[in-house]
């Protein structure tokens, strides 16, 4: 199921962009620490409840503060250690993750702020407080550390309530999760954008669905069988199969809908419905 991207581009040495697929939590060194642990704490009780609160929204936004400052300190160094080709040392090697973090950081806020036409890797590179070249040696153009925001911060936002889920309400607070991810989280900006530019764009188009998507829909219909009492007893049961992919497309499509056509909030009353709709009481 794990998918590969199709580019020519090297993805940093931390990152493997088929882990939504197999195990959907981020690997180490993806944005990692107490900061994000808060985060993922607040992403969690989102799971449990159903729908995200106003509590978790703000423990995720403290969470993403405290992120920031803790990467802001080392990002000065970072640039002039790169700039005048540091070694492989131990403290080189903490800057650049600083500076890599940084990168990805800015890009999703000017992303917010200026859209993605207005977003360059000139902006970044000032709202990051690193060099051009920084950048360059590891992506190359903004497309490329949009998907990678996406890949890394999917691996929590989009993680199912339960490693094995097998009960209709995990499908019910995994839709939810999605909702909120699409509609209010920075990431679903992230794909918001790339979704976009995927249809006037070839290599955006593959590195989207061959990099992320495909392996996504793949680890969801399967997960969305279980929960509608598919068994792994019955690998050849297309049917359950096919169900699972149909009921899946209902139940996602009005929010991609909603969000990328109507630009509309996907509110929890809206997400209720709309399972209300489609699953078993």
């Amino acid at each position: 199921m794990a998918a590969t991207v199709a580019n020519s581009r090297q993805p940093p040495p931390d990152k493997d962009h088929t882990a939504i697929a197999a195990q959907p939590r981020p690997a180490t060194g993806n944005r990692s620490g107490a900061s994000r642990a808060a985060g993922d704490r607040a992403v969690a009780d989102r799971a449990v409840g159903g729908r995200a609160t106003a509590a978790a929204r703000a423990a995720g936004a403290r969470a993403n503060t405290t992120k920031r400052e803790a990467v802001k300190g080392d990002v000065a160094s970072t640039d002039v250690a790169s700039t005048r080709g540091a070694g492989s040392t131990g403290g080189s090697g903490r800057r650049s993750e600083a500076a890599r973090l940084a990168v990805l950081n800015a890009t999703d806020d000017l992303l917010v702020e200026v859209g993605f036409e207005g977003l360059t890797i000139e902006g970044i590179a000032a709202a990051a407080g690193v060099a051009k070249q920084t950048i360059y040696r590891w992506w190359k153009s903004k497309v490329d550390i949009l998907f990678d925001n996406l890949v890394l911060d999917a691996a929590t936002g989009l993680a199912w309530p339960a490693e094995t889920p097998a009960d209709p309400a995990d499908l019910r607070a995994y839709i939810h999760r999605f909702a909120d991810f699409l509609g209010a989280a920075p990431a679903g900006k992230v794909l918001q954008a790339l979704l976009g530019h995927a249809q006037l764009d070839v290599r955006t188009a593959e590195l989207l669905h061959h990099g992320f998507l495909d392996a996504l829909r793949a680890r969801d219909v399967e997960h969305t069988r279980a929960c509608l009492g598919g068994s792994d007893d019955e690998p050849d049961d297309e049917h359950a199969a096919e169900r699972a992919a149909a009921l899946l497309d209902a139940l996602l499509a009005p929010l991609y809908h909603r969000a990328l056509v109507l630009r509309r909030p996907l509110d929890a009353a809206f997400v209720d419905a709309l399972l209300d709709r489609h699953l078993p009481g």
